[in-house]
């Protein structure tokens, strides 16, 4: 057996953000993605998965989910709650390990569109802007099947090579990458609808152990706005298409709604991509 502190260093605490939307069933699968992880490559973490609502809480988490939800409703009330500080420090300033989901993706976006300004405010972490309610009104929902090449990273024994059958409900999509550049963000404000995240400069602590590196496209949806909106697709930038899902370092974002589907693979890989970074921080 290992020392106390070695013990110790096996122990992350992943957080669900559960002041509006989807928050118990992220809780659900990522309960079943850590059973399904235990004892990979020998080691045994100890996981713990709690609802935050409050700084306090937030502060105990290793990792953070923001679920899918009503972006406007989780800002409102995250400012309500004075949480919204506390939420940009935990993402751009410790830059700790951060997965948004729908609302969430909406929410980790340096910019937004289709959005009243003042209605809501972002919490940043992404360089990307986001067009929010891209394929239309809930009655336009739909599922579709995803190839996700980075589930191949996954250490589990489920089948990594059928499609991931993702739901999408008022999805957004990723309508345009910025530039990793401080500011690149304010250049998306003189956009008519658009709003922004104010800029937060990242800990030097941390930035030693986290490789800013541009935003990397984990999945897009090709053919499905032009079945849908042809006008919404000739709006778009042609570098972009329709992503549904990207990652810049470890902040993750998906358009769809991978705790709707009972399927625990997404969960999975990303319990293994917080475990490293834990492990990277915690100097293990």
């Amino acid at each position: 057996m290992g020392s106390a502190g070695q013990l110790m260093d096996t122990e992350v605490t992943v957080g669900v953000l559960a002041l509006q939307g989807a928050f118990n069933e992220h809780i659900q699968l990522l309960r079943a993605a850590a059973q399904i992880l235990a004892g990979k490559n020998g080691v045994q973490r100890t996981w713990t998965f709690k609802e935050v609502r409050t700084e306090a809480e937030l502060k105990s988490c290793d990792a953070l989910i923001i679920p899918g939800g009503e972006s406007t409703a989780i800002s409102l009330v995250a400012q309500r709650c004075n949480m919204l500080e506390p939420l940009r420090d935990f993402v751009k300033v410790s830059r700790k390990p951060t997965w948004g989901t729908c609302a969430g993706l909406i929410l980790l976006a340096e910019a937004a569109n289709q959005t009243k300004k003042g209605g809501q405010e972002l919490i940043g972490g992404l360089d990307v802007r986001v067009k929010r309610n891209h394929f239309g009104r809930q009655i336009e929902s739909f599922e579709a099947n995803l190839d996700l090449p980075f589930l191949q990273e996954a250490e589990s024994d489920l089948s990594q090579n059928k499609p991931f059958r993702a739901i999408f409900i008022r999805a957004p999509i990723v309508e345009k990458l910025l530039p990793h550049v401080a500011g690149a963000q304010h250049e998306e404000a003189k956009l008519d609808g658009t709003i922004i995240a104010p800029s937060r400069a990242i800990d030097q602590t941390v930035a030693k152990a986290v490789d800013l590196a541009d935003v990397e496209i984990m999945c897009s949806l090709p053919g499905r706005t032009t079945a849908v909106n042809m006008k919404t697709k000739d709006n778009l930038d042609a570098e972009a298409g329709d992503i549904v899902a990207v990652r810049q370092a470890n902040v993750f974002g998906t358009s769809f709604h991978p705790e709707l589907t009972g399927d625990p693979r997404i969960h999975i890989w990303w319990l293994e991509q917080v475990a490293k970074a834990v492990d990277q921080r915690r100097g293990a």
